[in-house]
């Protein structure tokens, strides 16, 4: 393969990782563009490949969600982001969640060693002319590239806010009054539960909907919009009294054991590490000022004396109009040689971001080797994804998480949610078993 030119990855993040991983996989030498140390973005920490920003979570387990189908697709397709991911996974009731620190660290080791990976540590600032070129640069583009693809597209960006939730130290929560449980007792005992009584729950909703939120740049409040799932918790308190109760604060399926006590409202965190010691607040992805963070979550029963070790952020996420853009192979329209994966093309969350780095880095390396590139069925999870996202309406795209309403209707009607879904999957798996025989064939 020493005659073939180097495919030239930019971002790496959950796409982009996933896609240099795939083109090495096909036997394609690959150059991984990531800007981090030397240039750092408002939301990451480290400088490792594939840091997980917003949360530790990659969503349900369970086959019979969309997020759980999509981790079984990839991983039948050989993704090393969910393989990595089930290596360092840290209890979370029925979600697949992981320590994030030894996922990342994992991932930037075994690209780095990789003998058709070079990984490469600066900033690029334009697409170049002549080469294979995957761009997973995700929602924080740098400005110069920015520009570029604007410049190359002929289009505007879409602009959207997405959030992270603070982190708290486990020994700082008060467990005389948290306690451990998972809603409906379904699996472990794996989430901290903070409960509220009605007067409690006011009193903290009250103080959310007045604290100070952190001053946005001049670009940003000219483009803020947020996105409605990852949506700040003071945005939701301020749509209405009870809406935080019919969403992240919600108290049905939670009794505490001790006491047989149901609640008004109740907070749940999330275990981030395998050790136990940092719990993120499930939900709670804000825009507040730190000092206030610090002053309106400590009225959570159980967080009076919370040790917050990272408070939350929000920043600006931009993403393409993909469906005039791309097609669902993942290749712009305007020039197949270039191909875009992860959330700048507007898929929404970490399992995604992965399916996508799959797609445009197996299709970059068959397109080096000379050979047809790759549709996935659209009764699959990830191809009706791609399909979405290719052929939506250009007037009014939006971000799309995986999820059942994308799929092709089945062909009998099953009134049972759980049921319909279990159909579904099966239905997927079964097509993409098949798929991917006569794609070997």
């Amino acid at each position: 393969m020493s005659d073939i030119k180097p495919i030239k990855v930019f971002g790496g993040g959950l796409a982009g990782t996933e896609a240099a991983w795939q083109i090495a996989r096909a036997g394609v030498p690959v150059i991984l563009y990531e800007m981090r140390p030397n240039f750092l973005s408002p939301a990451h920490h480290t400088s490792e490949l594939a840091e997980l920003v917003c949360s530790n979570s990659f969503g349900a387990k369970a086959t019979d969600r969309a997020a759980g189908l999509l981790h079984e697709e990839l991983r039948r397709l050989g993704s090393i982001i969910i393989g990595k991911a089930d290596n360092h996974s840290v209890p979370a009731g029925g979600a697949l969640a992981v320590d994030r620190a030894v996922f990342s660290k994992d991932l930037t080791e075994t690209l780095a060693n990789h003998p058709l990976i070079e990984l490469r540590r600066e900033e690029v600032r334009s697409i170049p002319e002549d080469d294979l070129v995957v761009l997973t640069t995700g929602p924080l583009t740098s400005h110069d590239l920015a520009e570029d693809l604007r410049a190359f597209t002929g289009l505007e960006y879409m602009s959207f806010f997405d959030a992270a939730s603070p982190i708290v130290l486990g020994e700082s929560i008060n467990f005389d009054v948290a306690f451990r449980a998972s809603r409906y007792d379904k699996g472990d005992a794996d989430y901290v539960n903070c409960p509220m009584n009605k007067e409690q729950y006011l009193h903290f909703w009250q103080e959310l909907c007045k604290a100070e939120q952190a001053e946005l740049k001049d670009f940003e409040r000219e483009t803020a919009k947020f996105f409605e799932a990852c949506l700040p918790i003071e945005e939701m308190a301020k749509r209405g009294e009870d809406t935080m109760r019919y969403g992240p604060l919600k108290p049905v399926g939670l009794t505490d054991e001790r006491t047989g006590e149901r609640f008004y409202a109740v907070v749940q965190l999330r275990q981030e590490d395998k050790a136990g010691q940092l719990w993120n607040m499930v939900g709670f992805q804000t825009n507040l000022r730190w000092g206030e963070q610090k002053r309106v979550f400590s009225l959570i029963p159980g967080l009076e004396n919370a040790d917050f070790v990272r408070m939350g952020v929000m920043h600006r996420n931009t993403f393409i109009n993909a469906p005039e853009l791309l097609f669902s192979t993942l290749q712009f329209k305007k020039k197949p040689t270039i191909l875009a994966a992860g959330q700048l093309t507007g898929t929404e969350g970490y399992t995604a971001a992965a399916a996508g780095g799959w797609l445009a880095g197996t299709n970059a390396a068959r397109l080096a080797l000379g050979k047809e590139v790759l549709q996935l069925p659209v009764t699959t999870m990830m191809g009706s994804l791609f399909e979405f996202i290719s052929s939506a309406s250009v007037k009014h795209f939006q971000p799309m998480p995986p999820n059942f309403g994308i799929l092709p209707e089945l062909g009998v009607k099953i009134r049972n949610k759980q049921e319909r879904y279990g159909a579904y999957r099966d239905r997927s798996l079964a097509d993409l078993e098949s798929w991917k025989a006569a794609v070997a064939g």
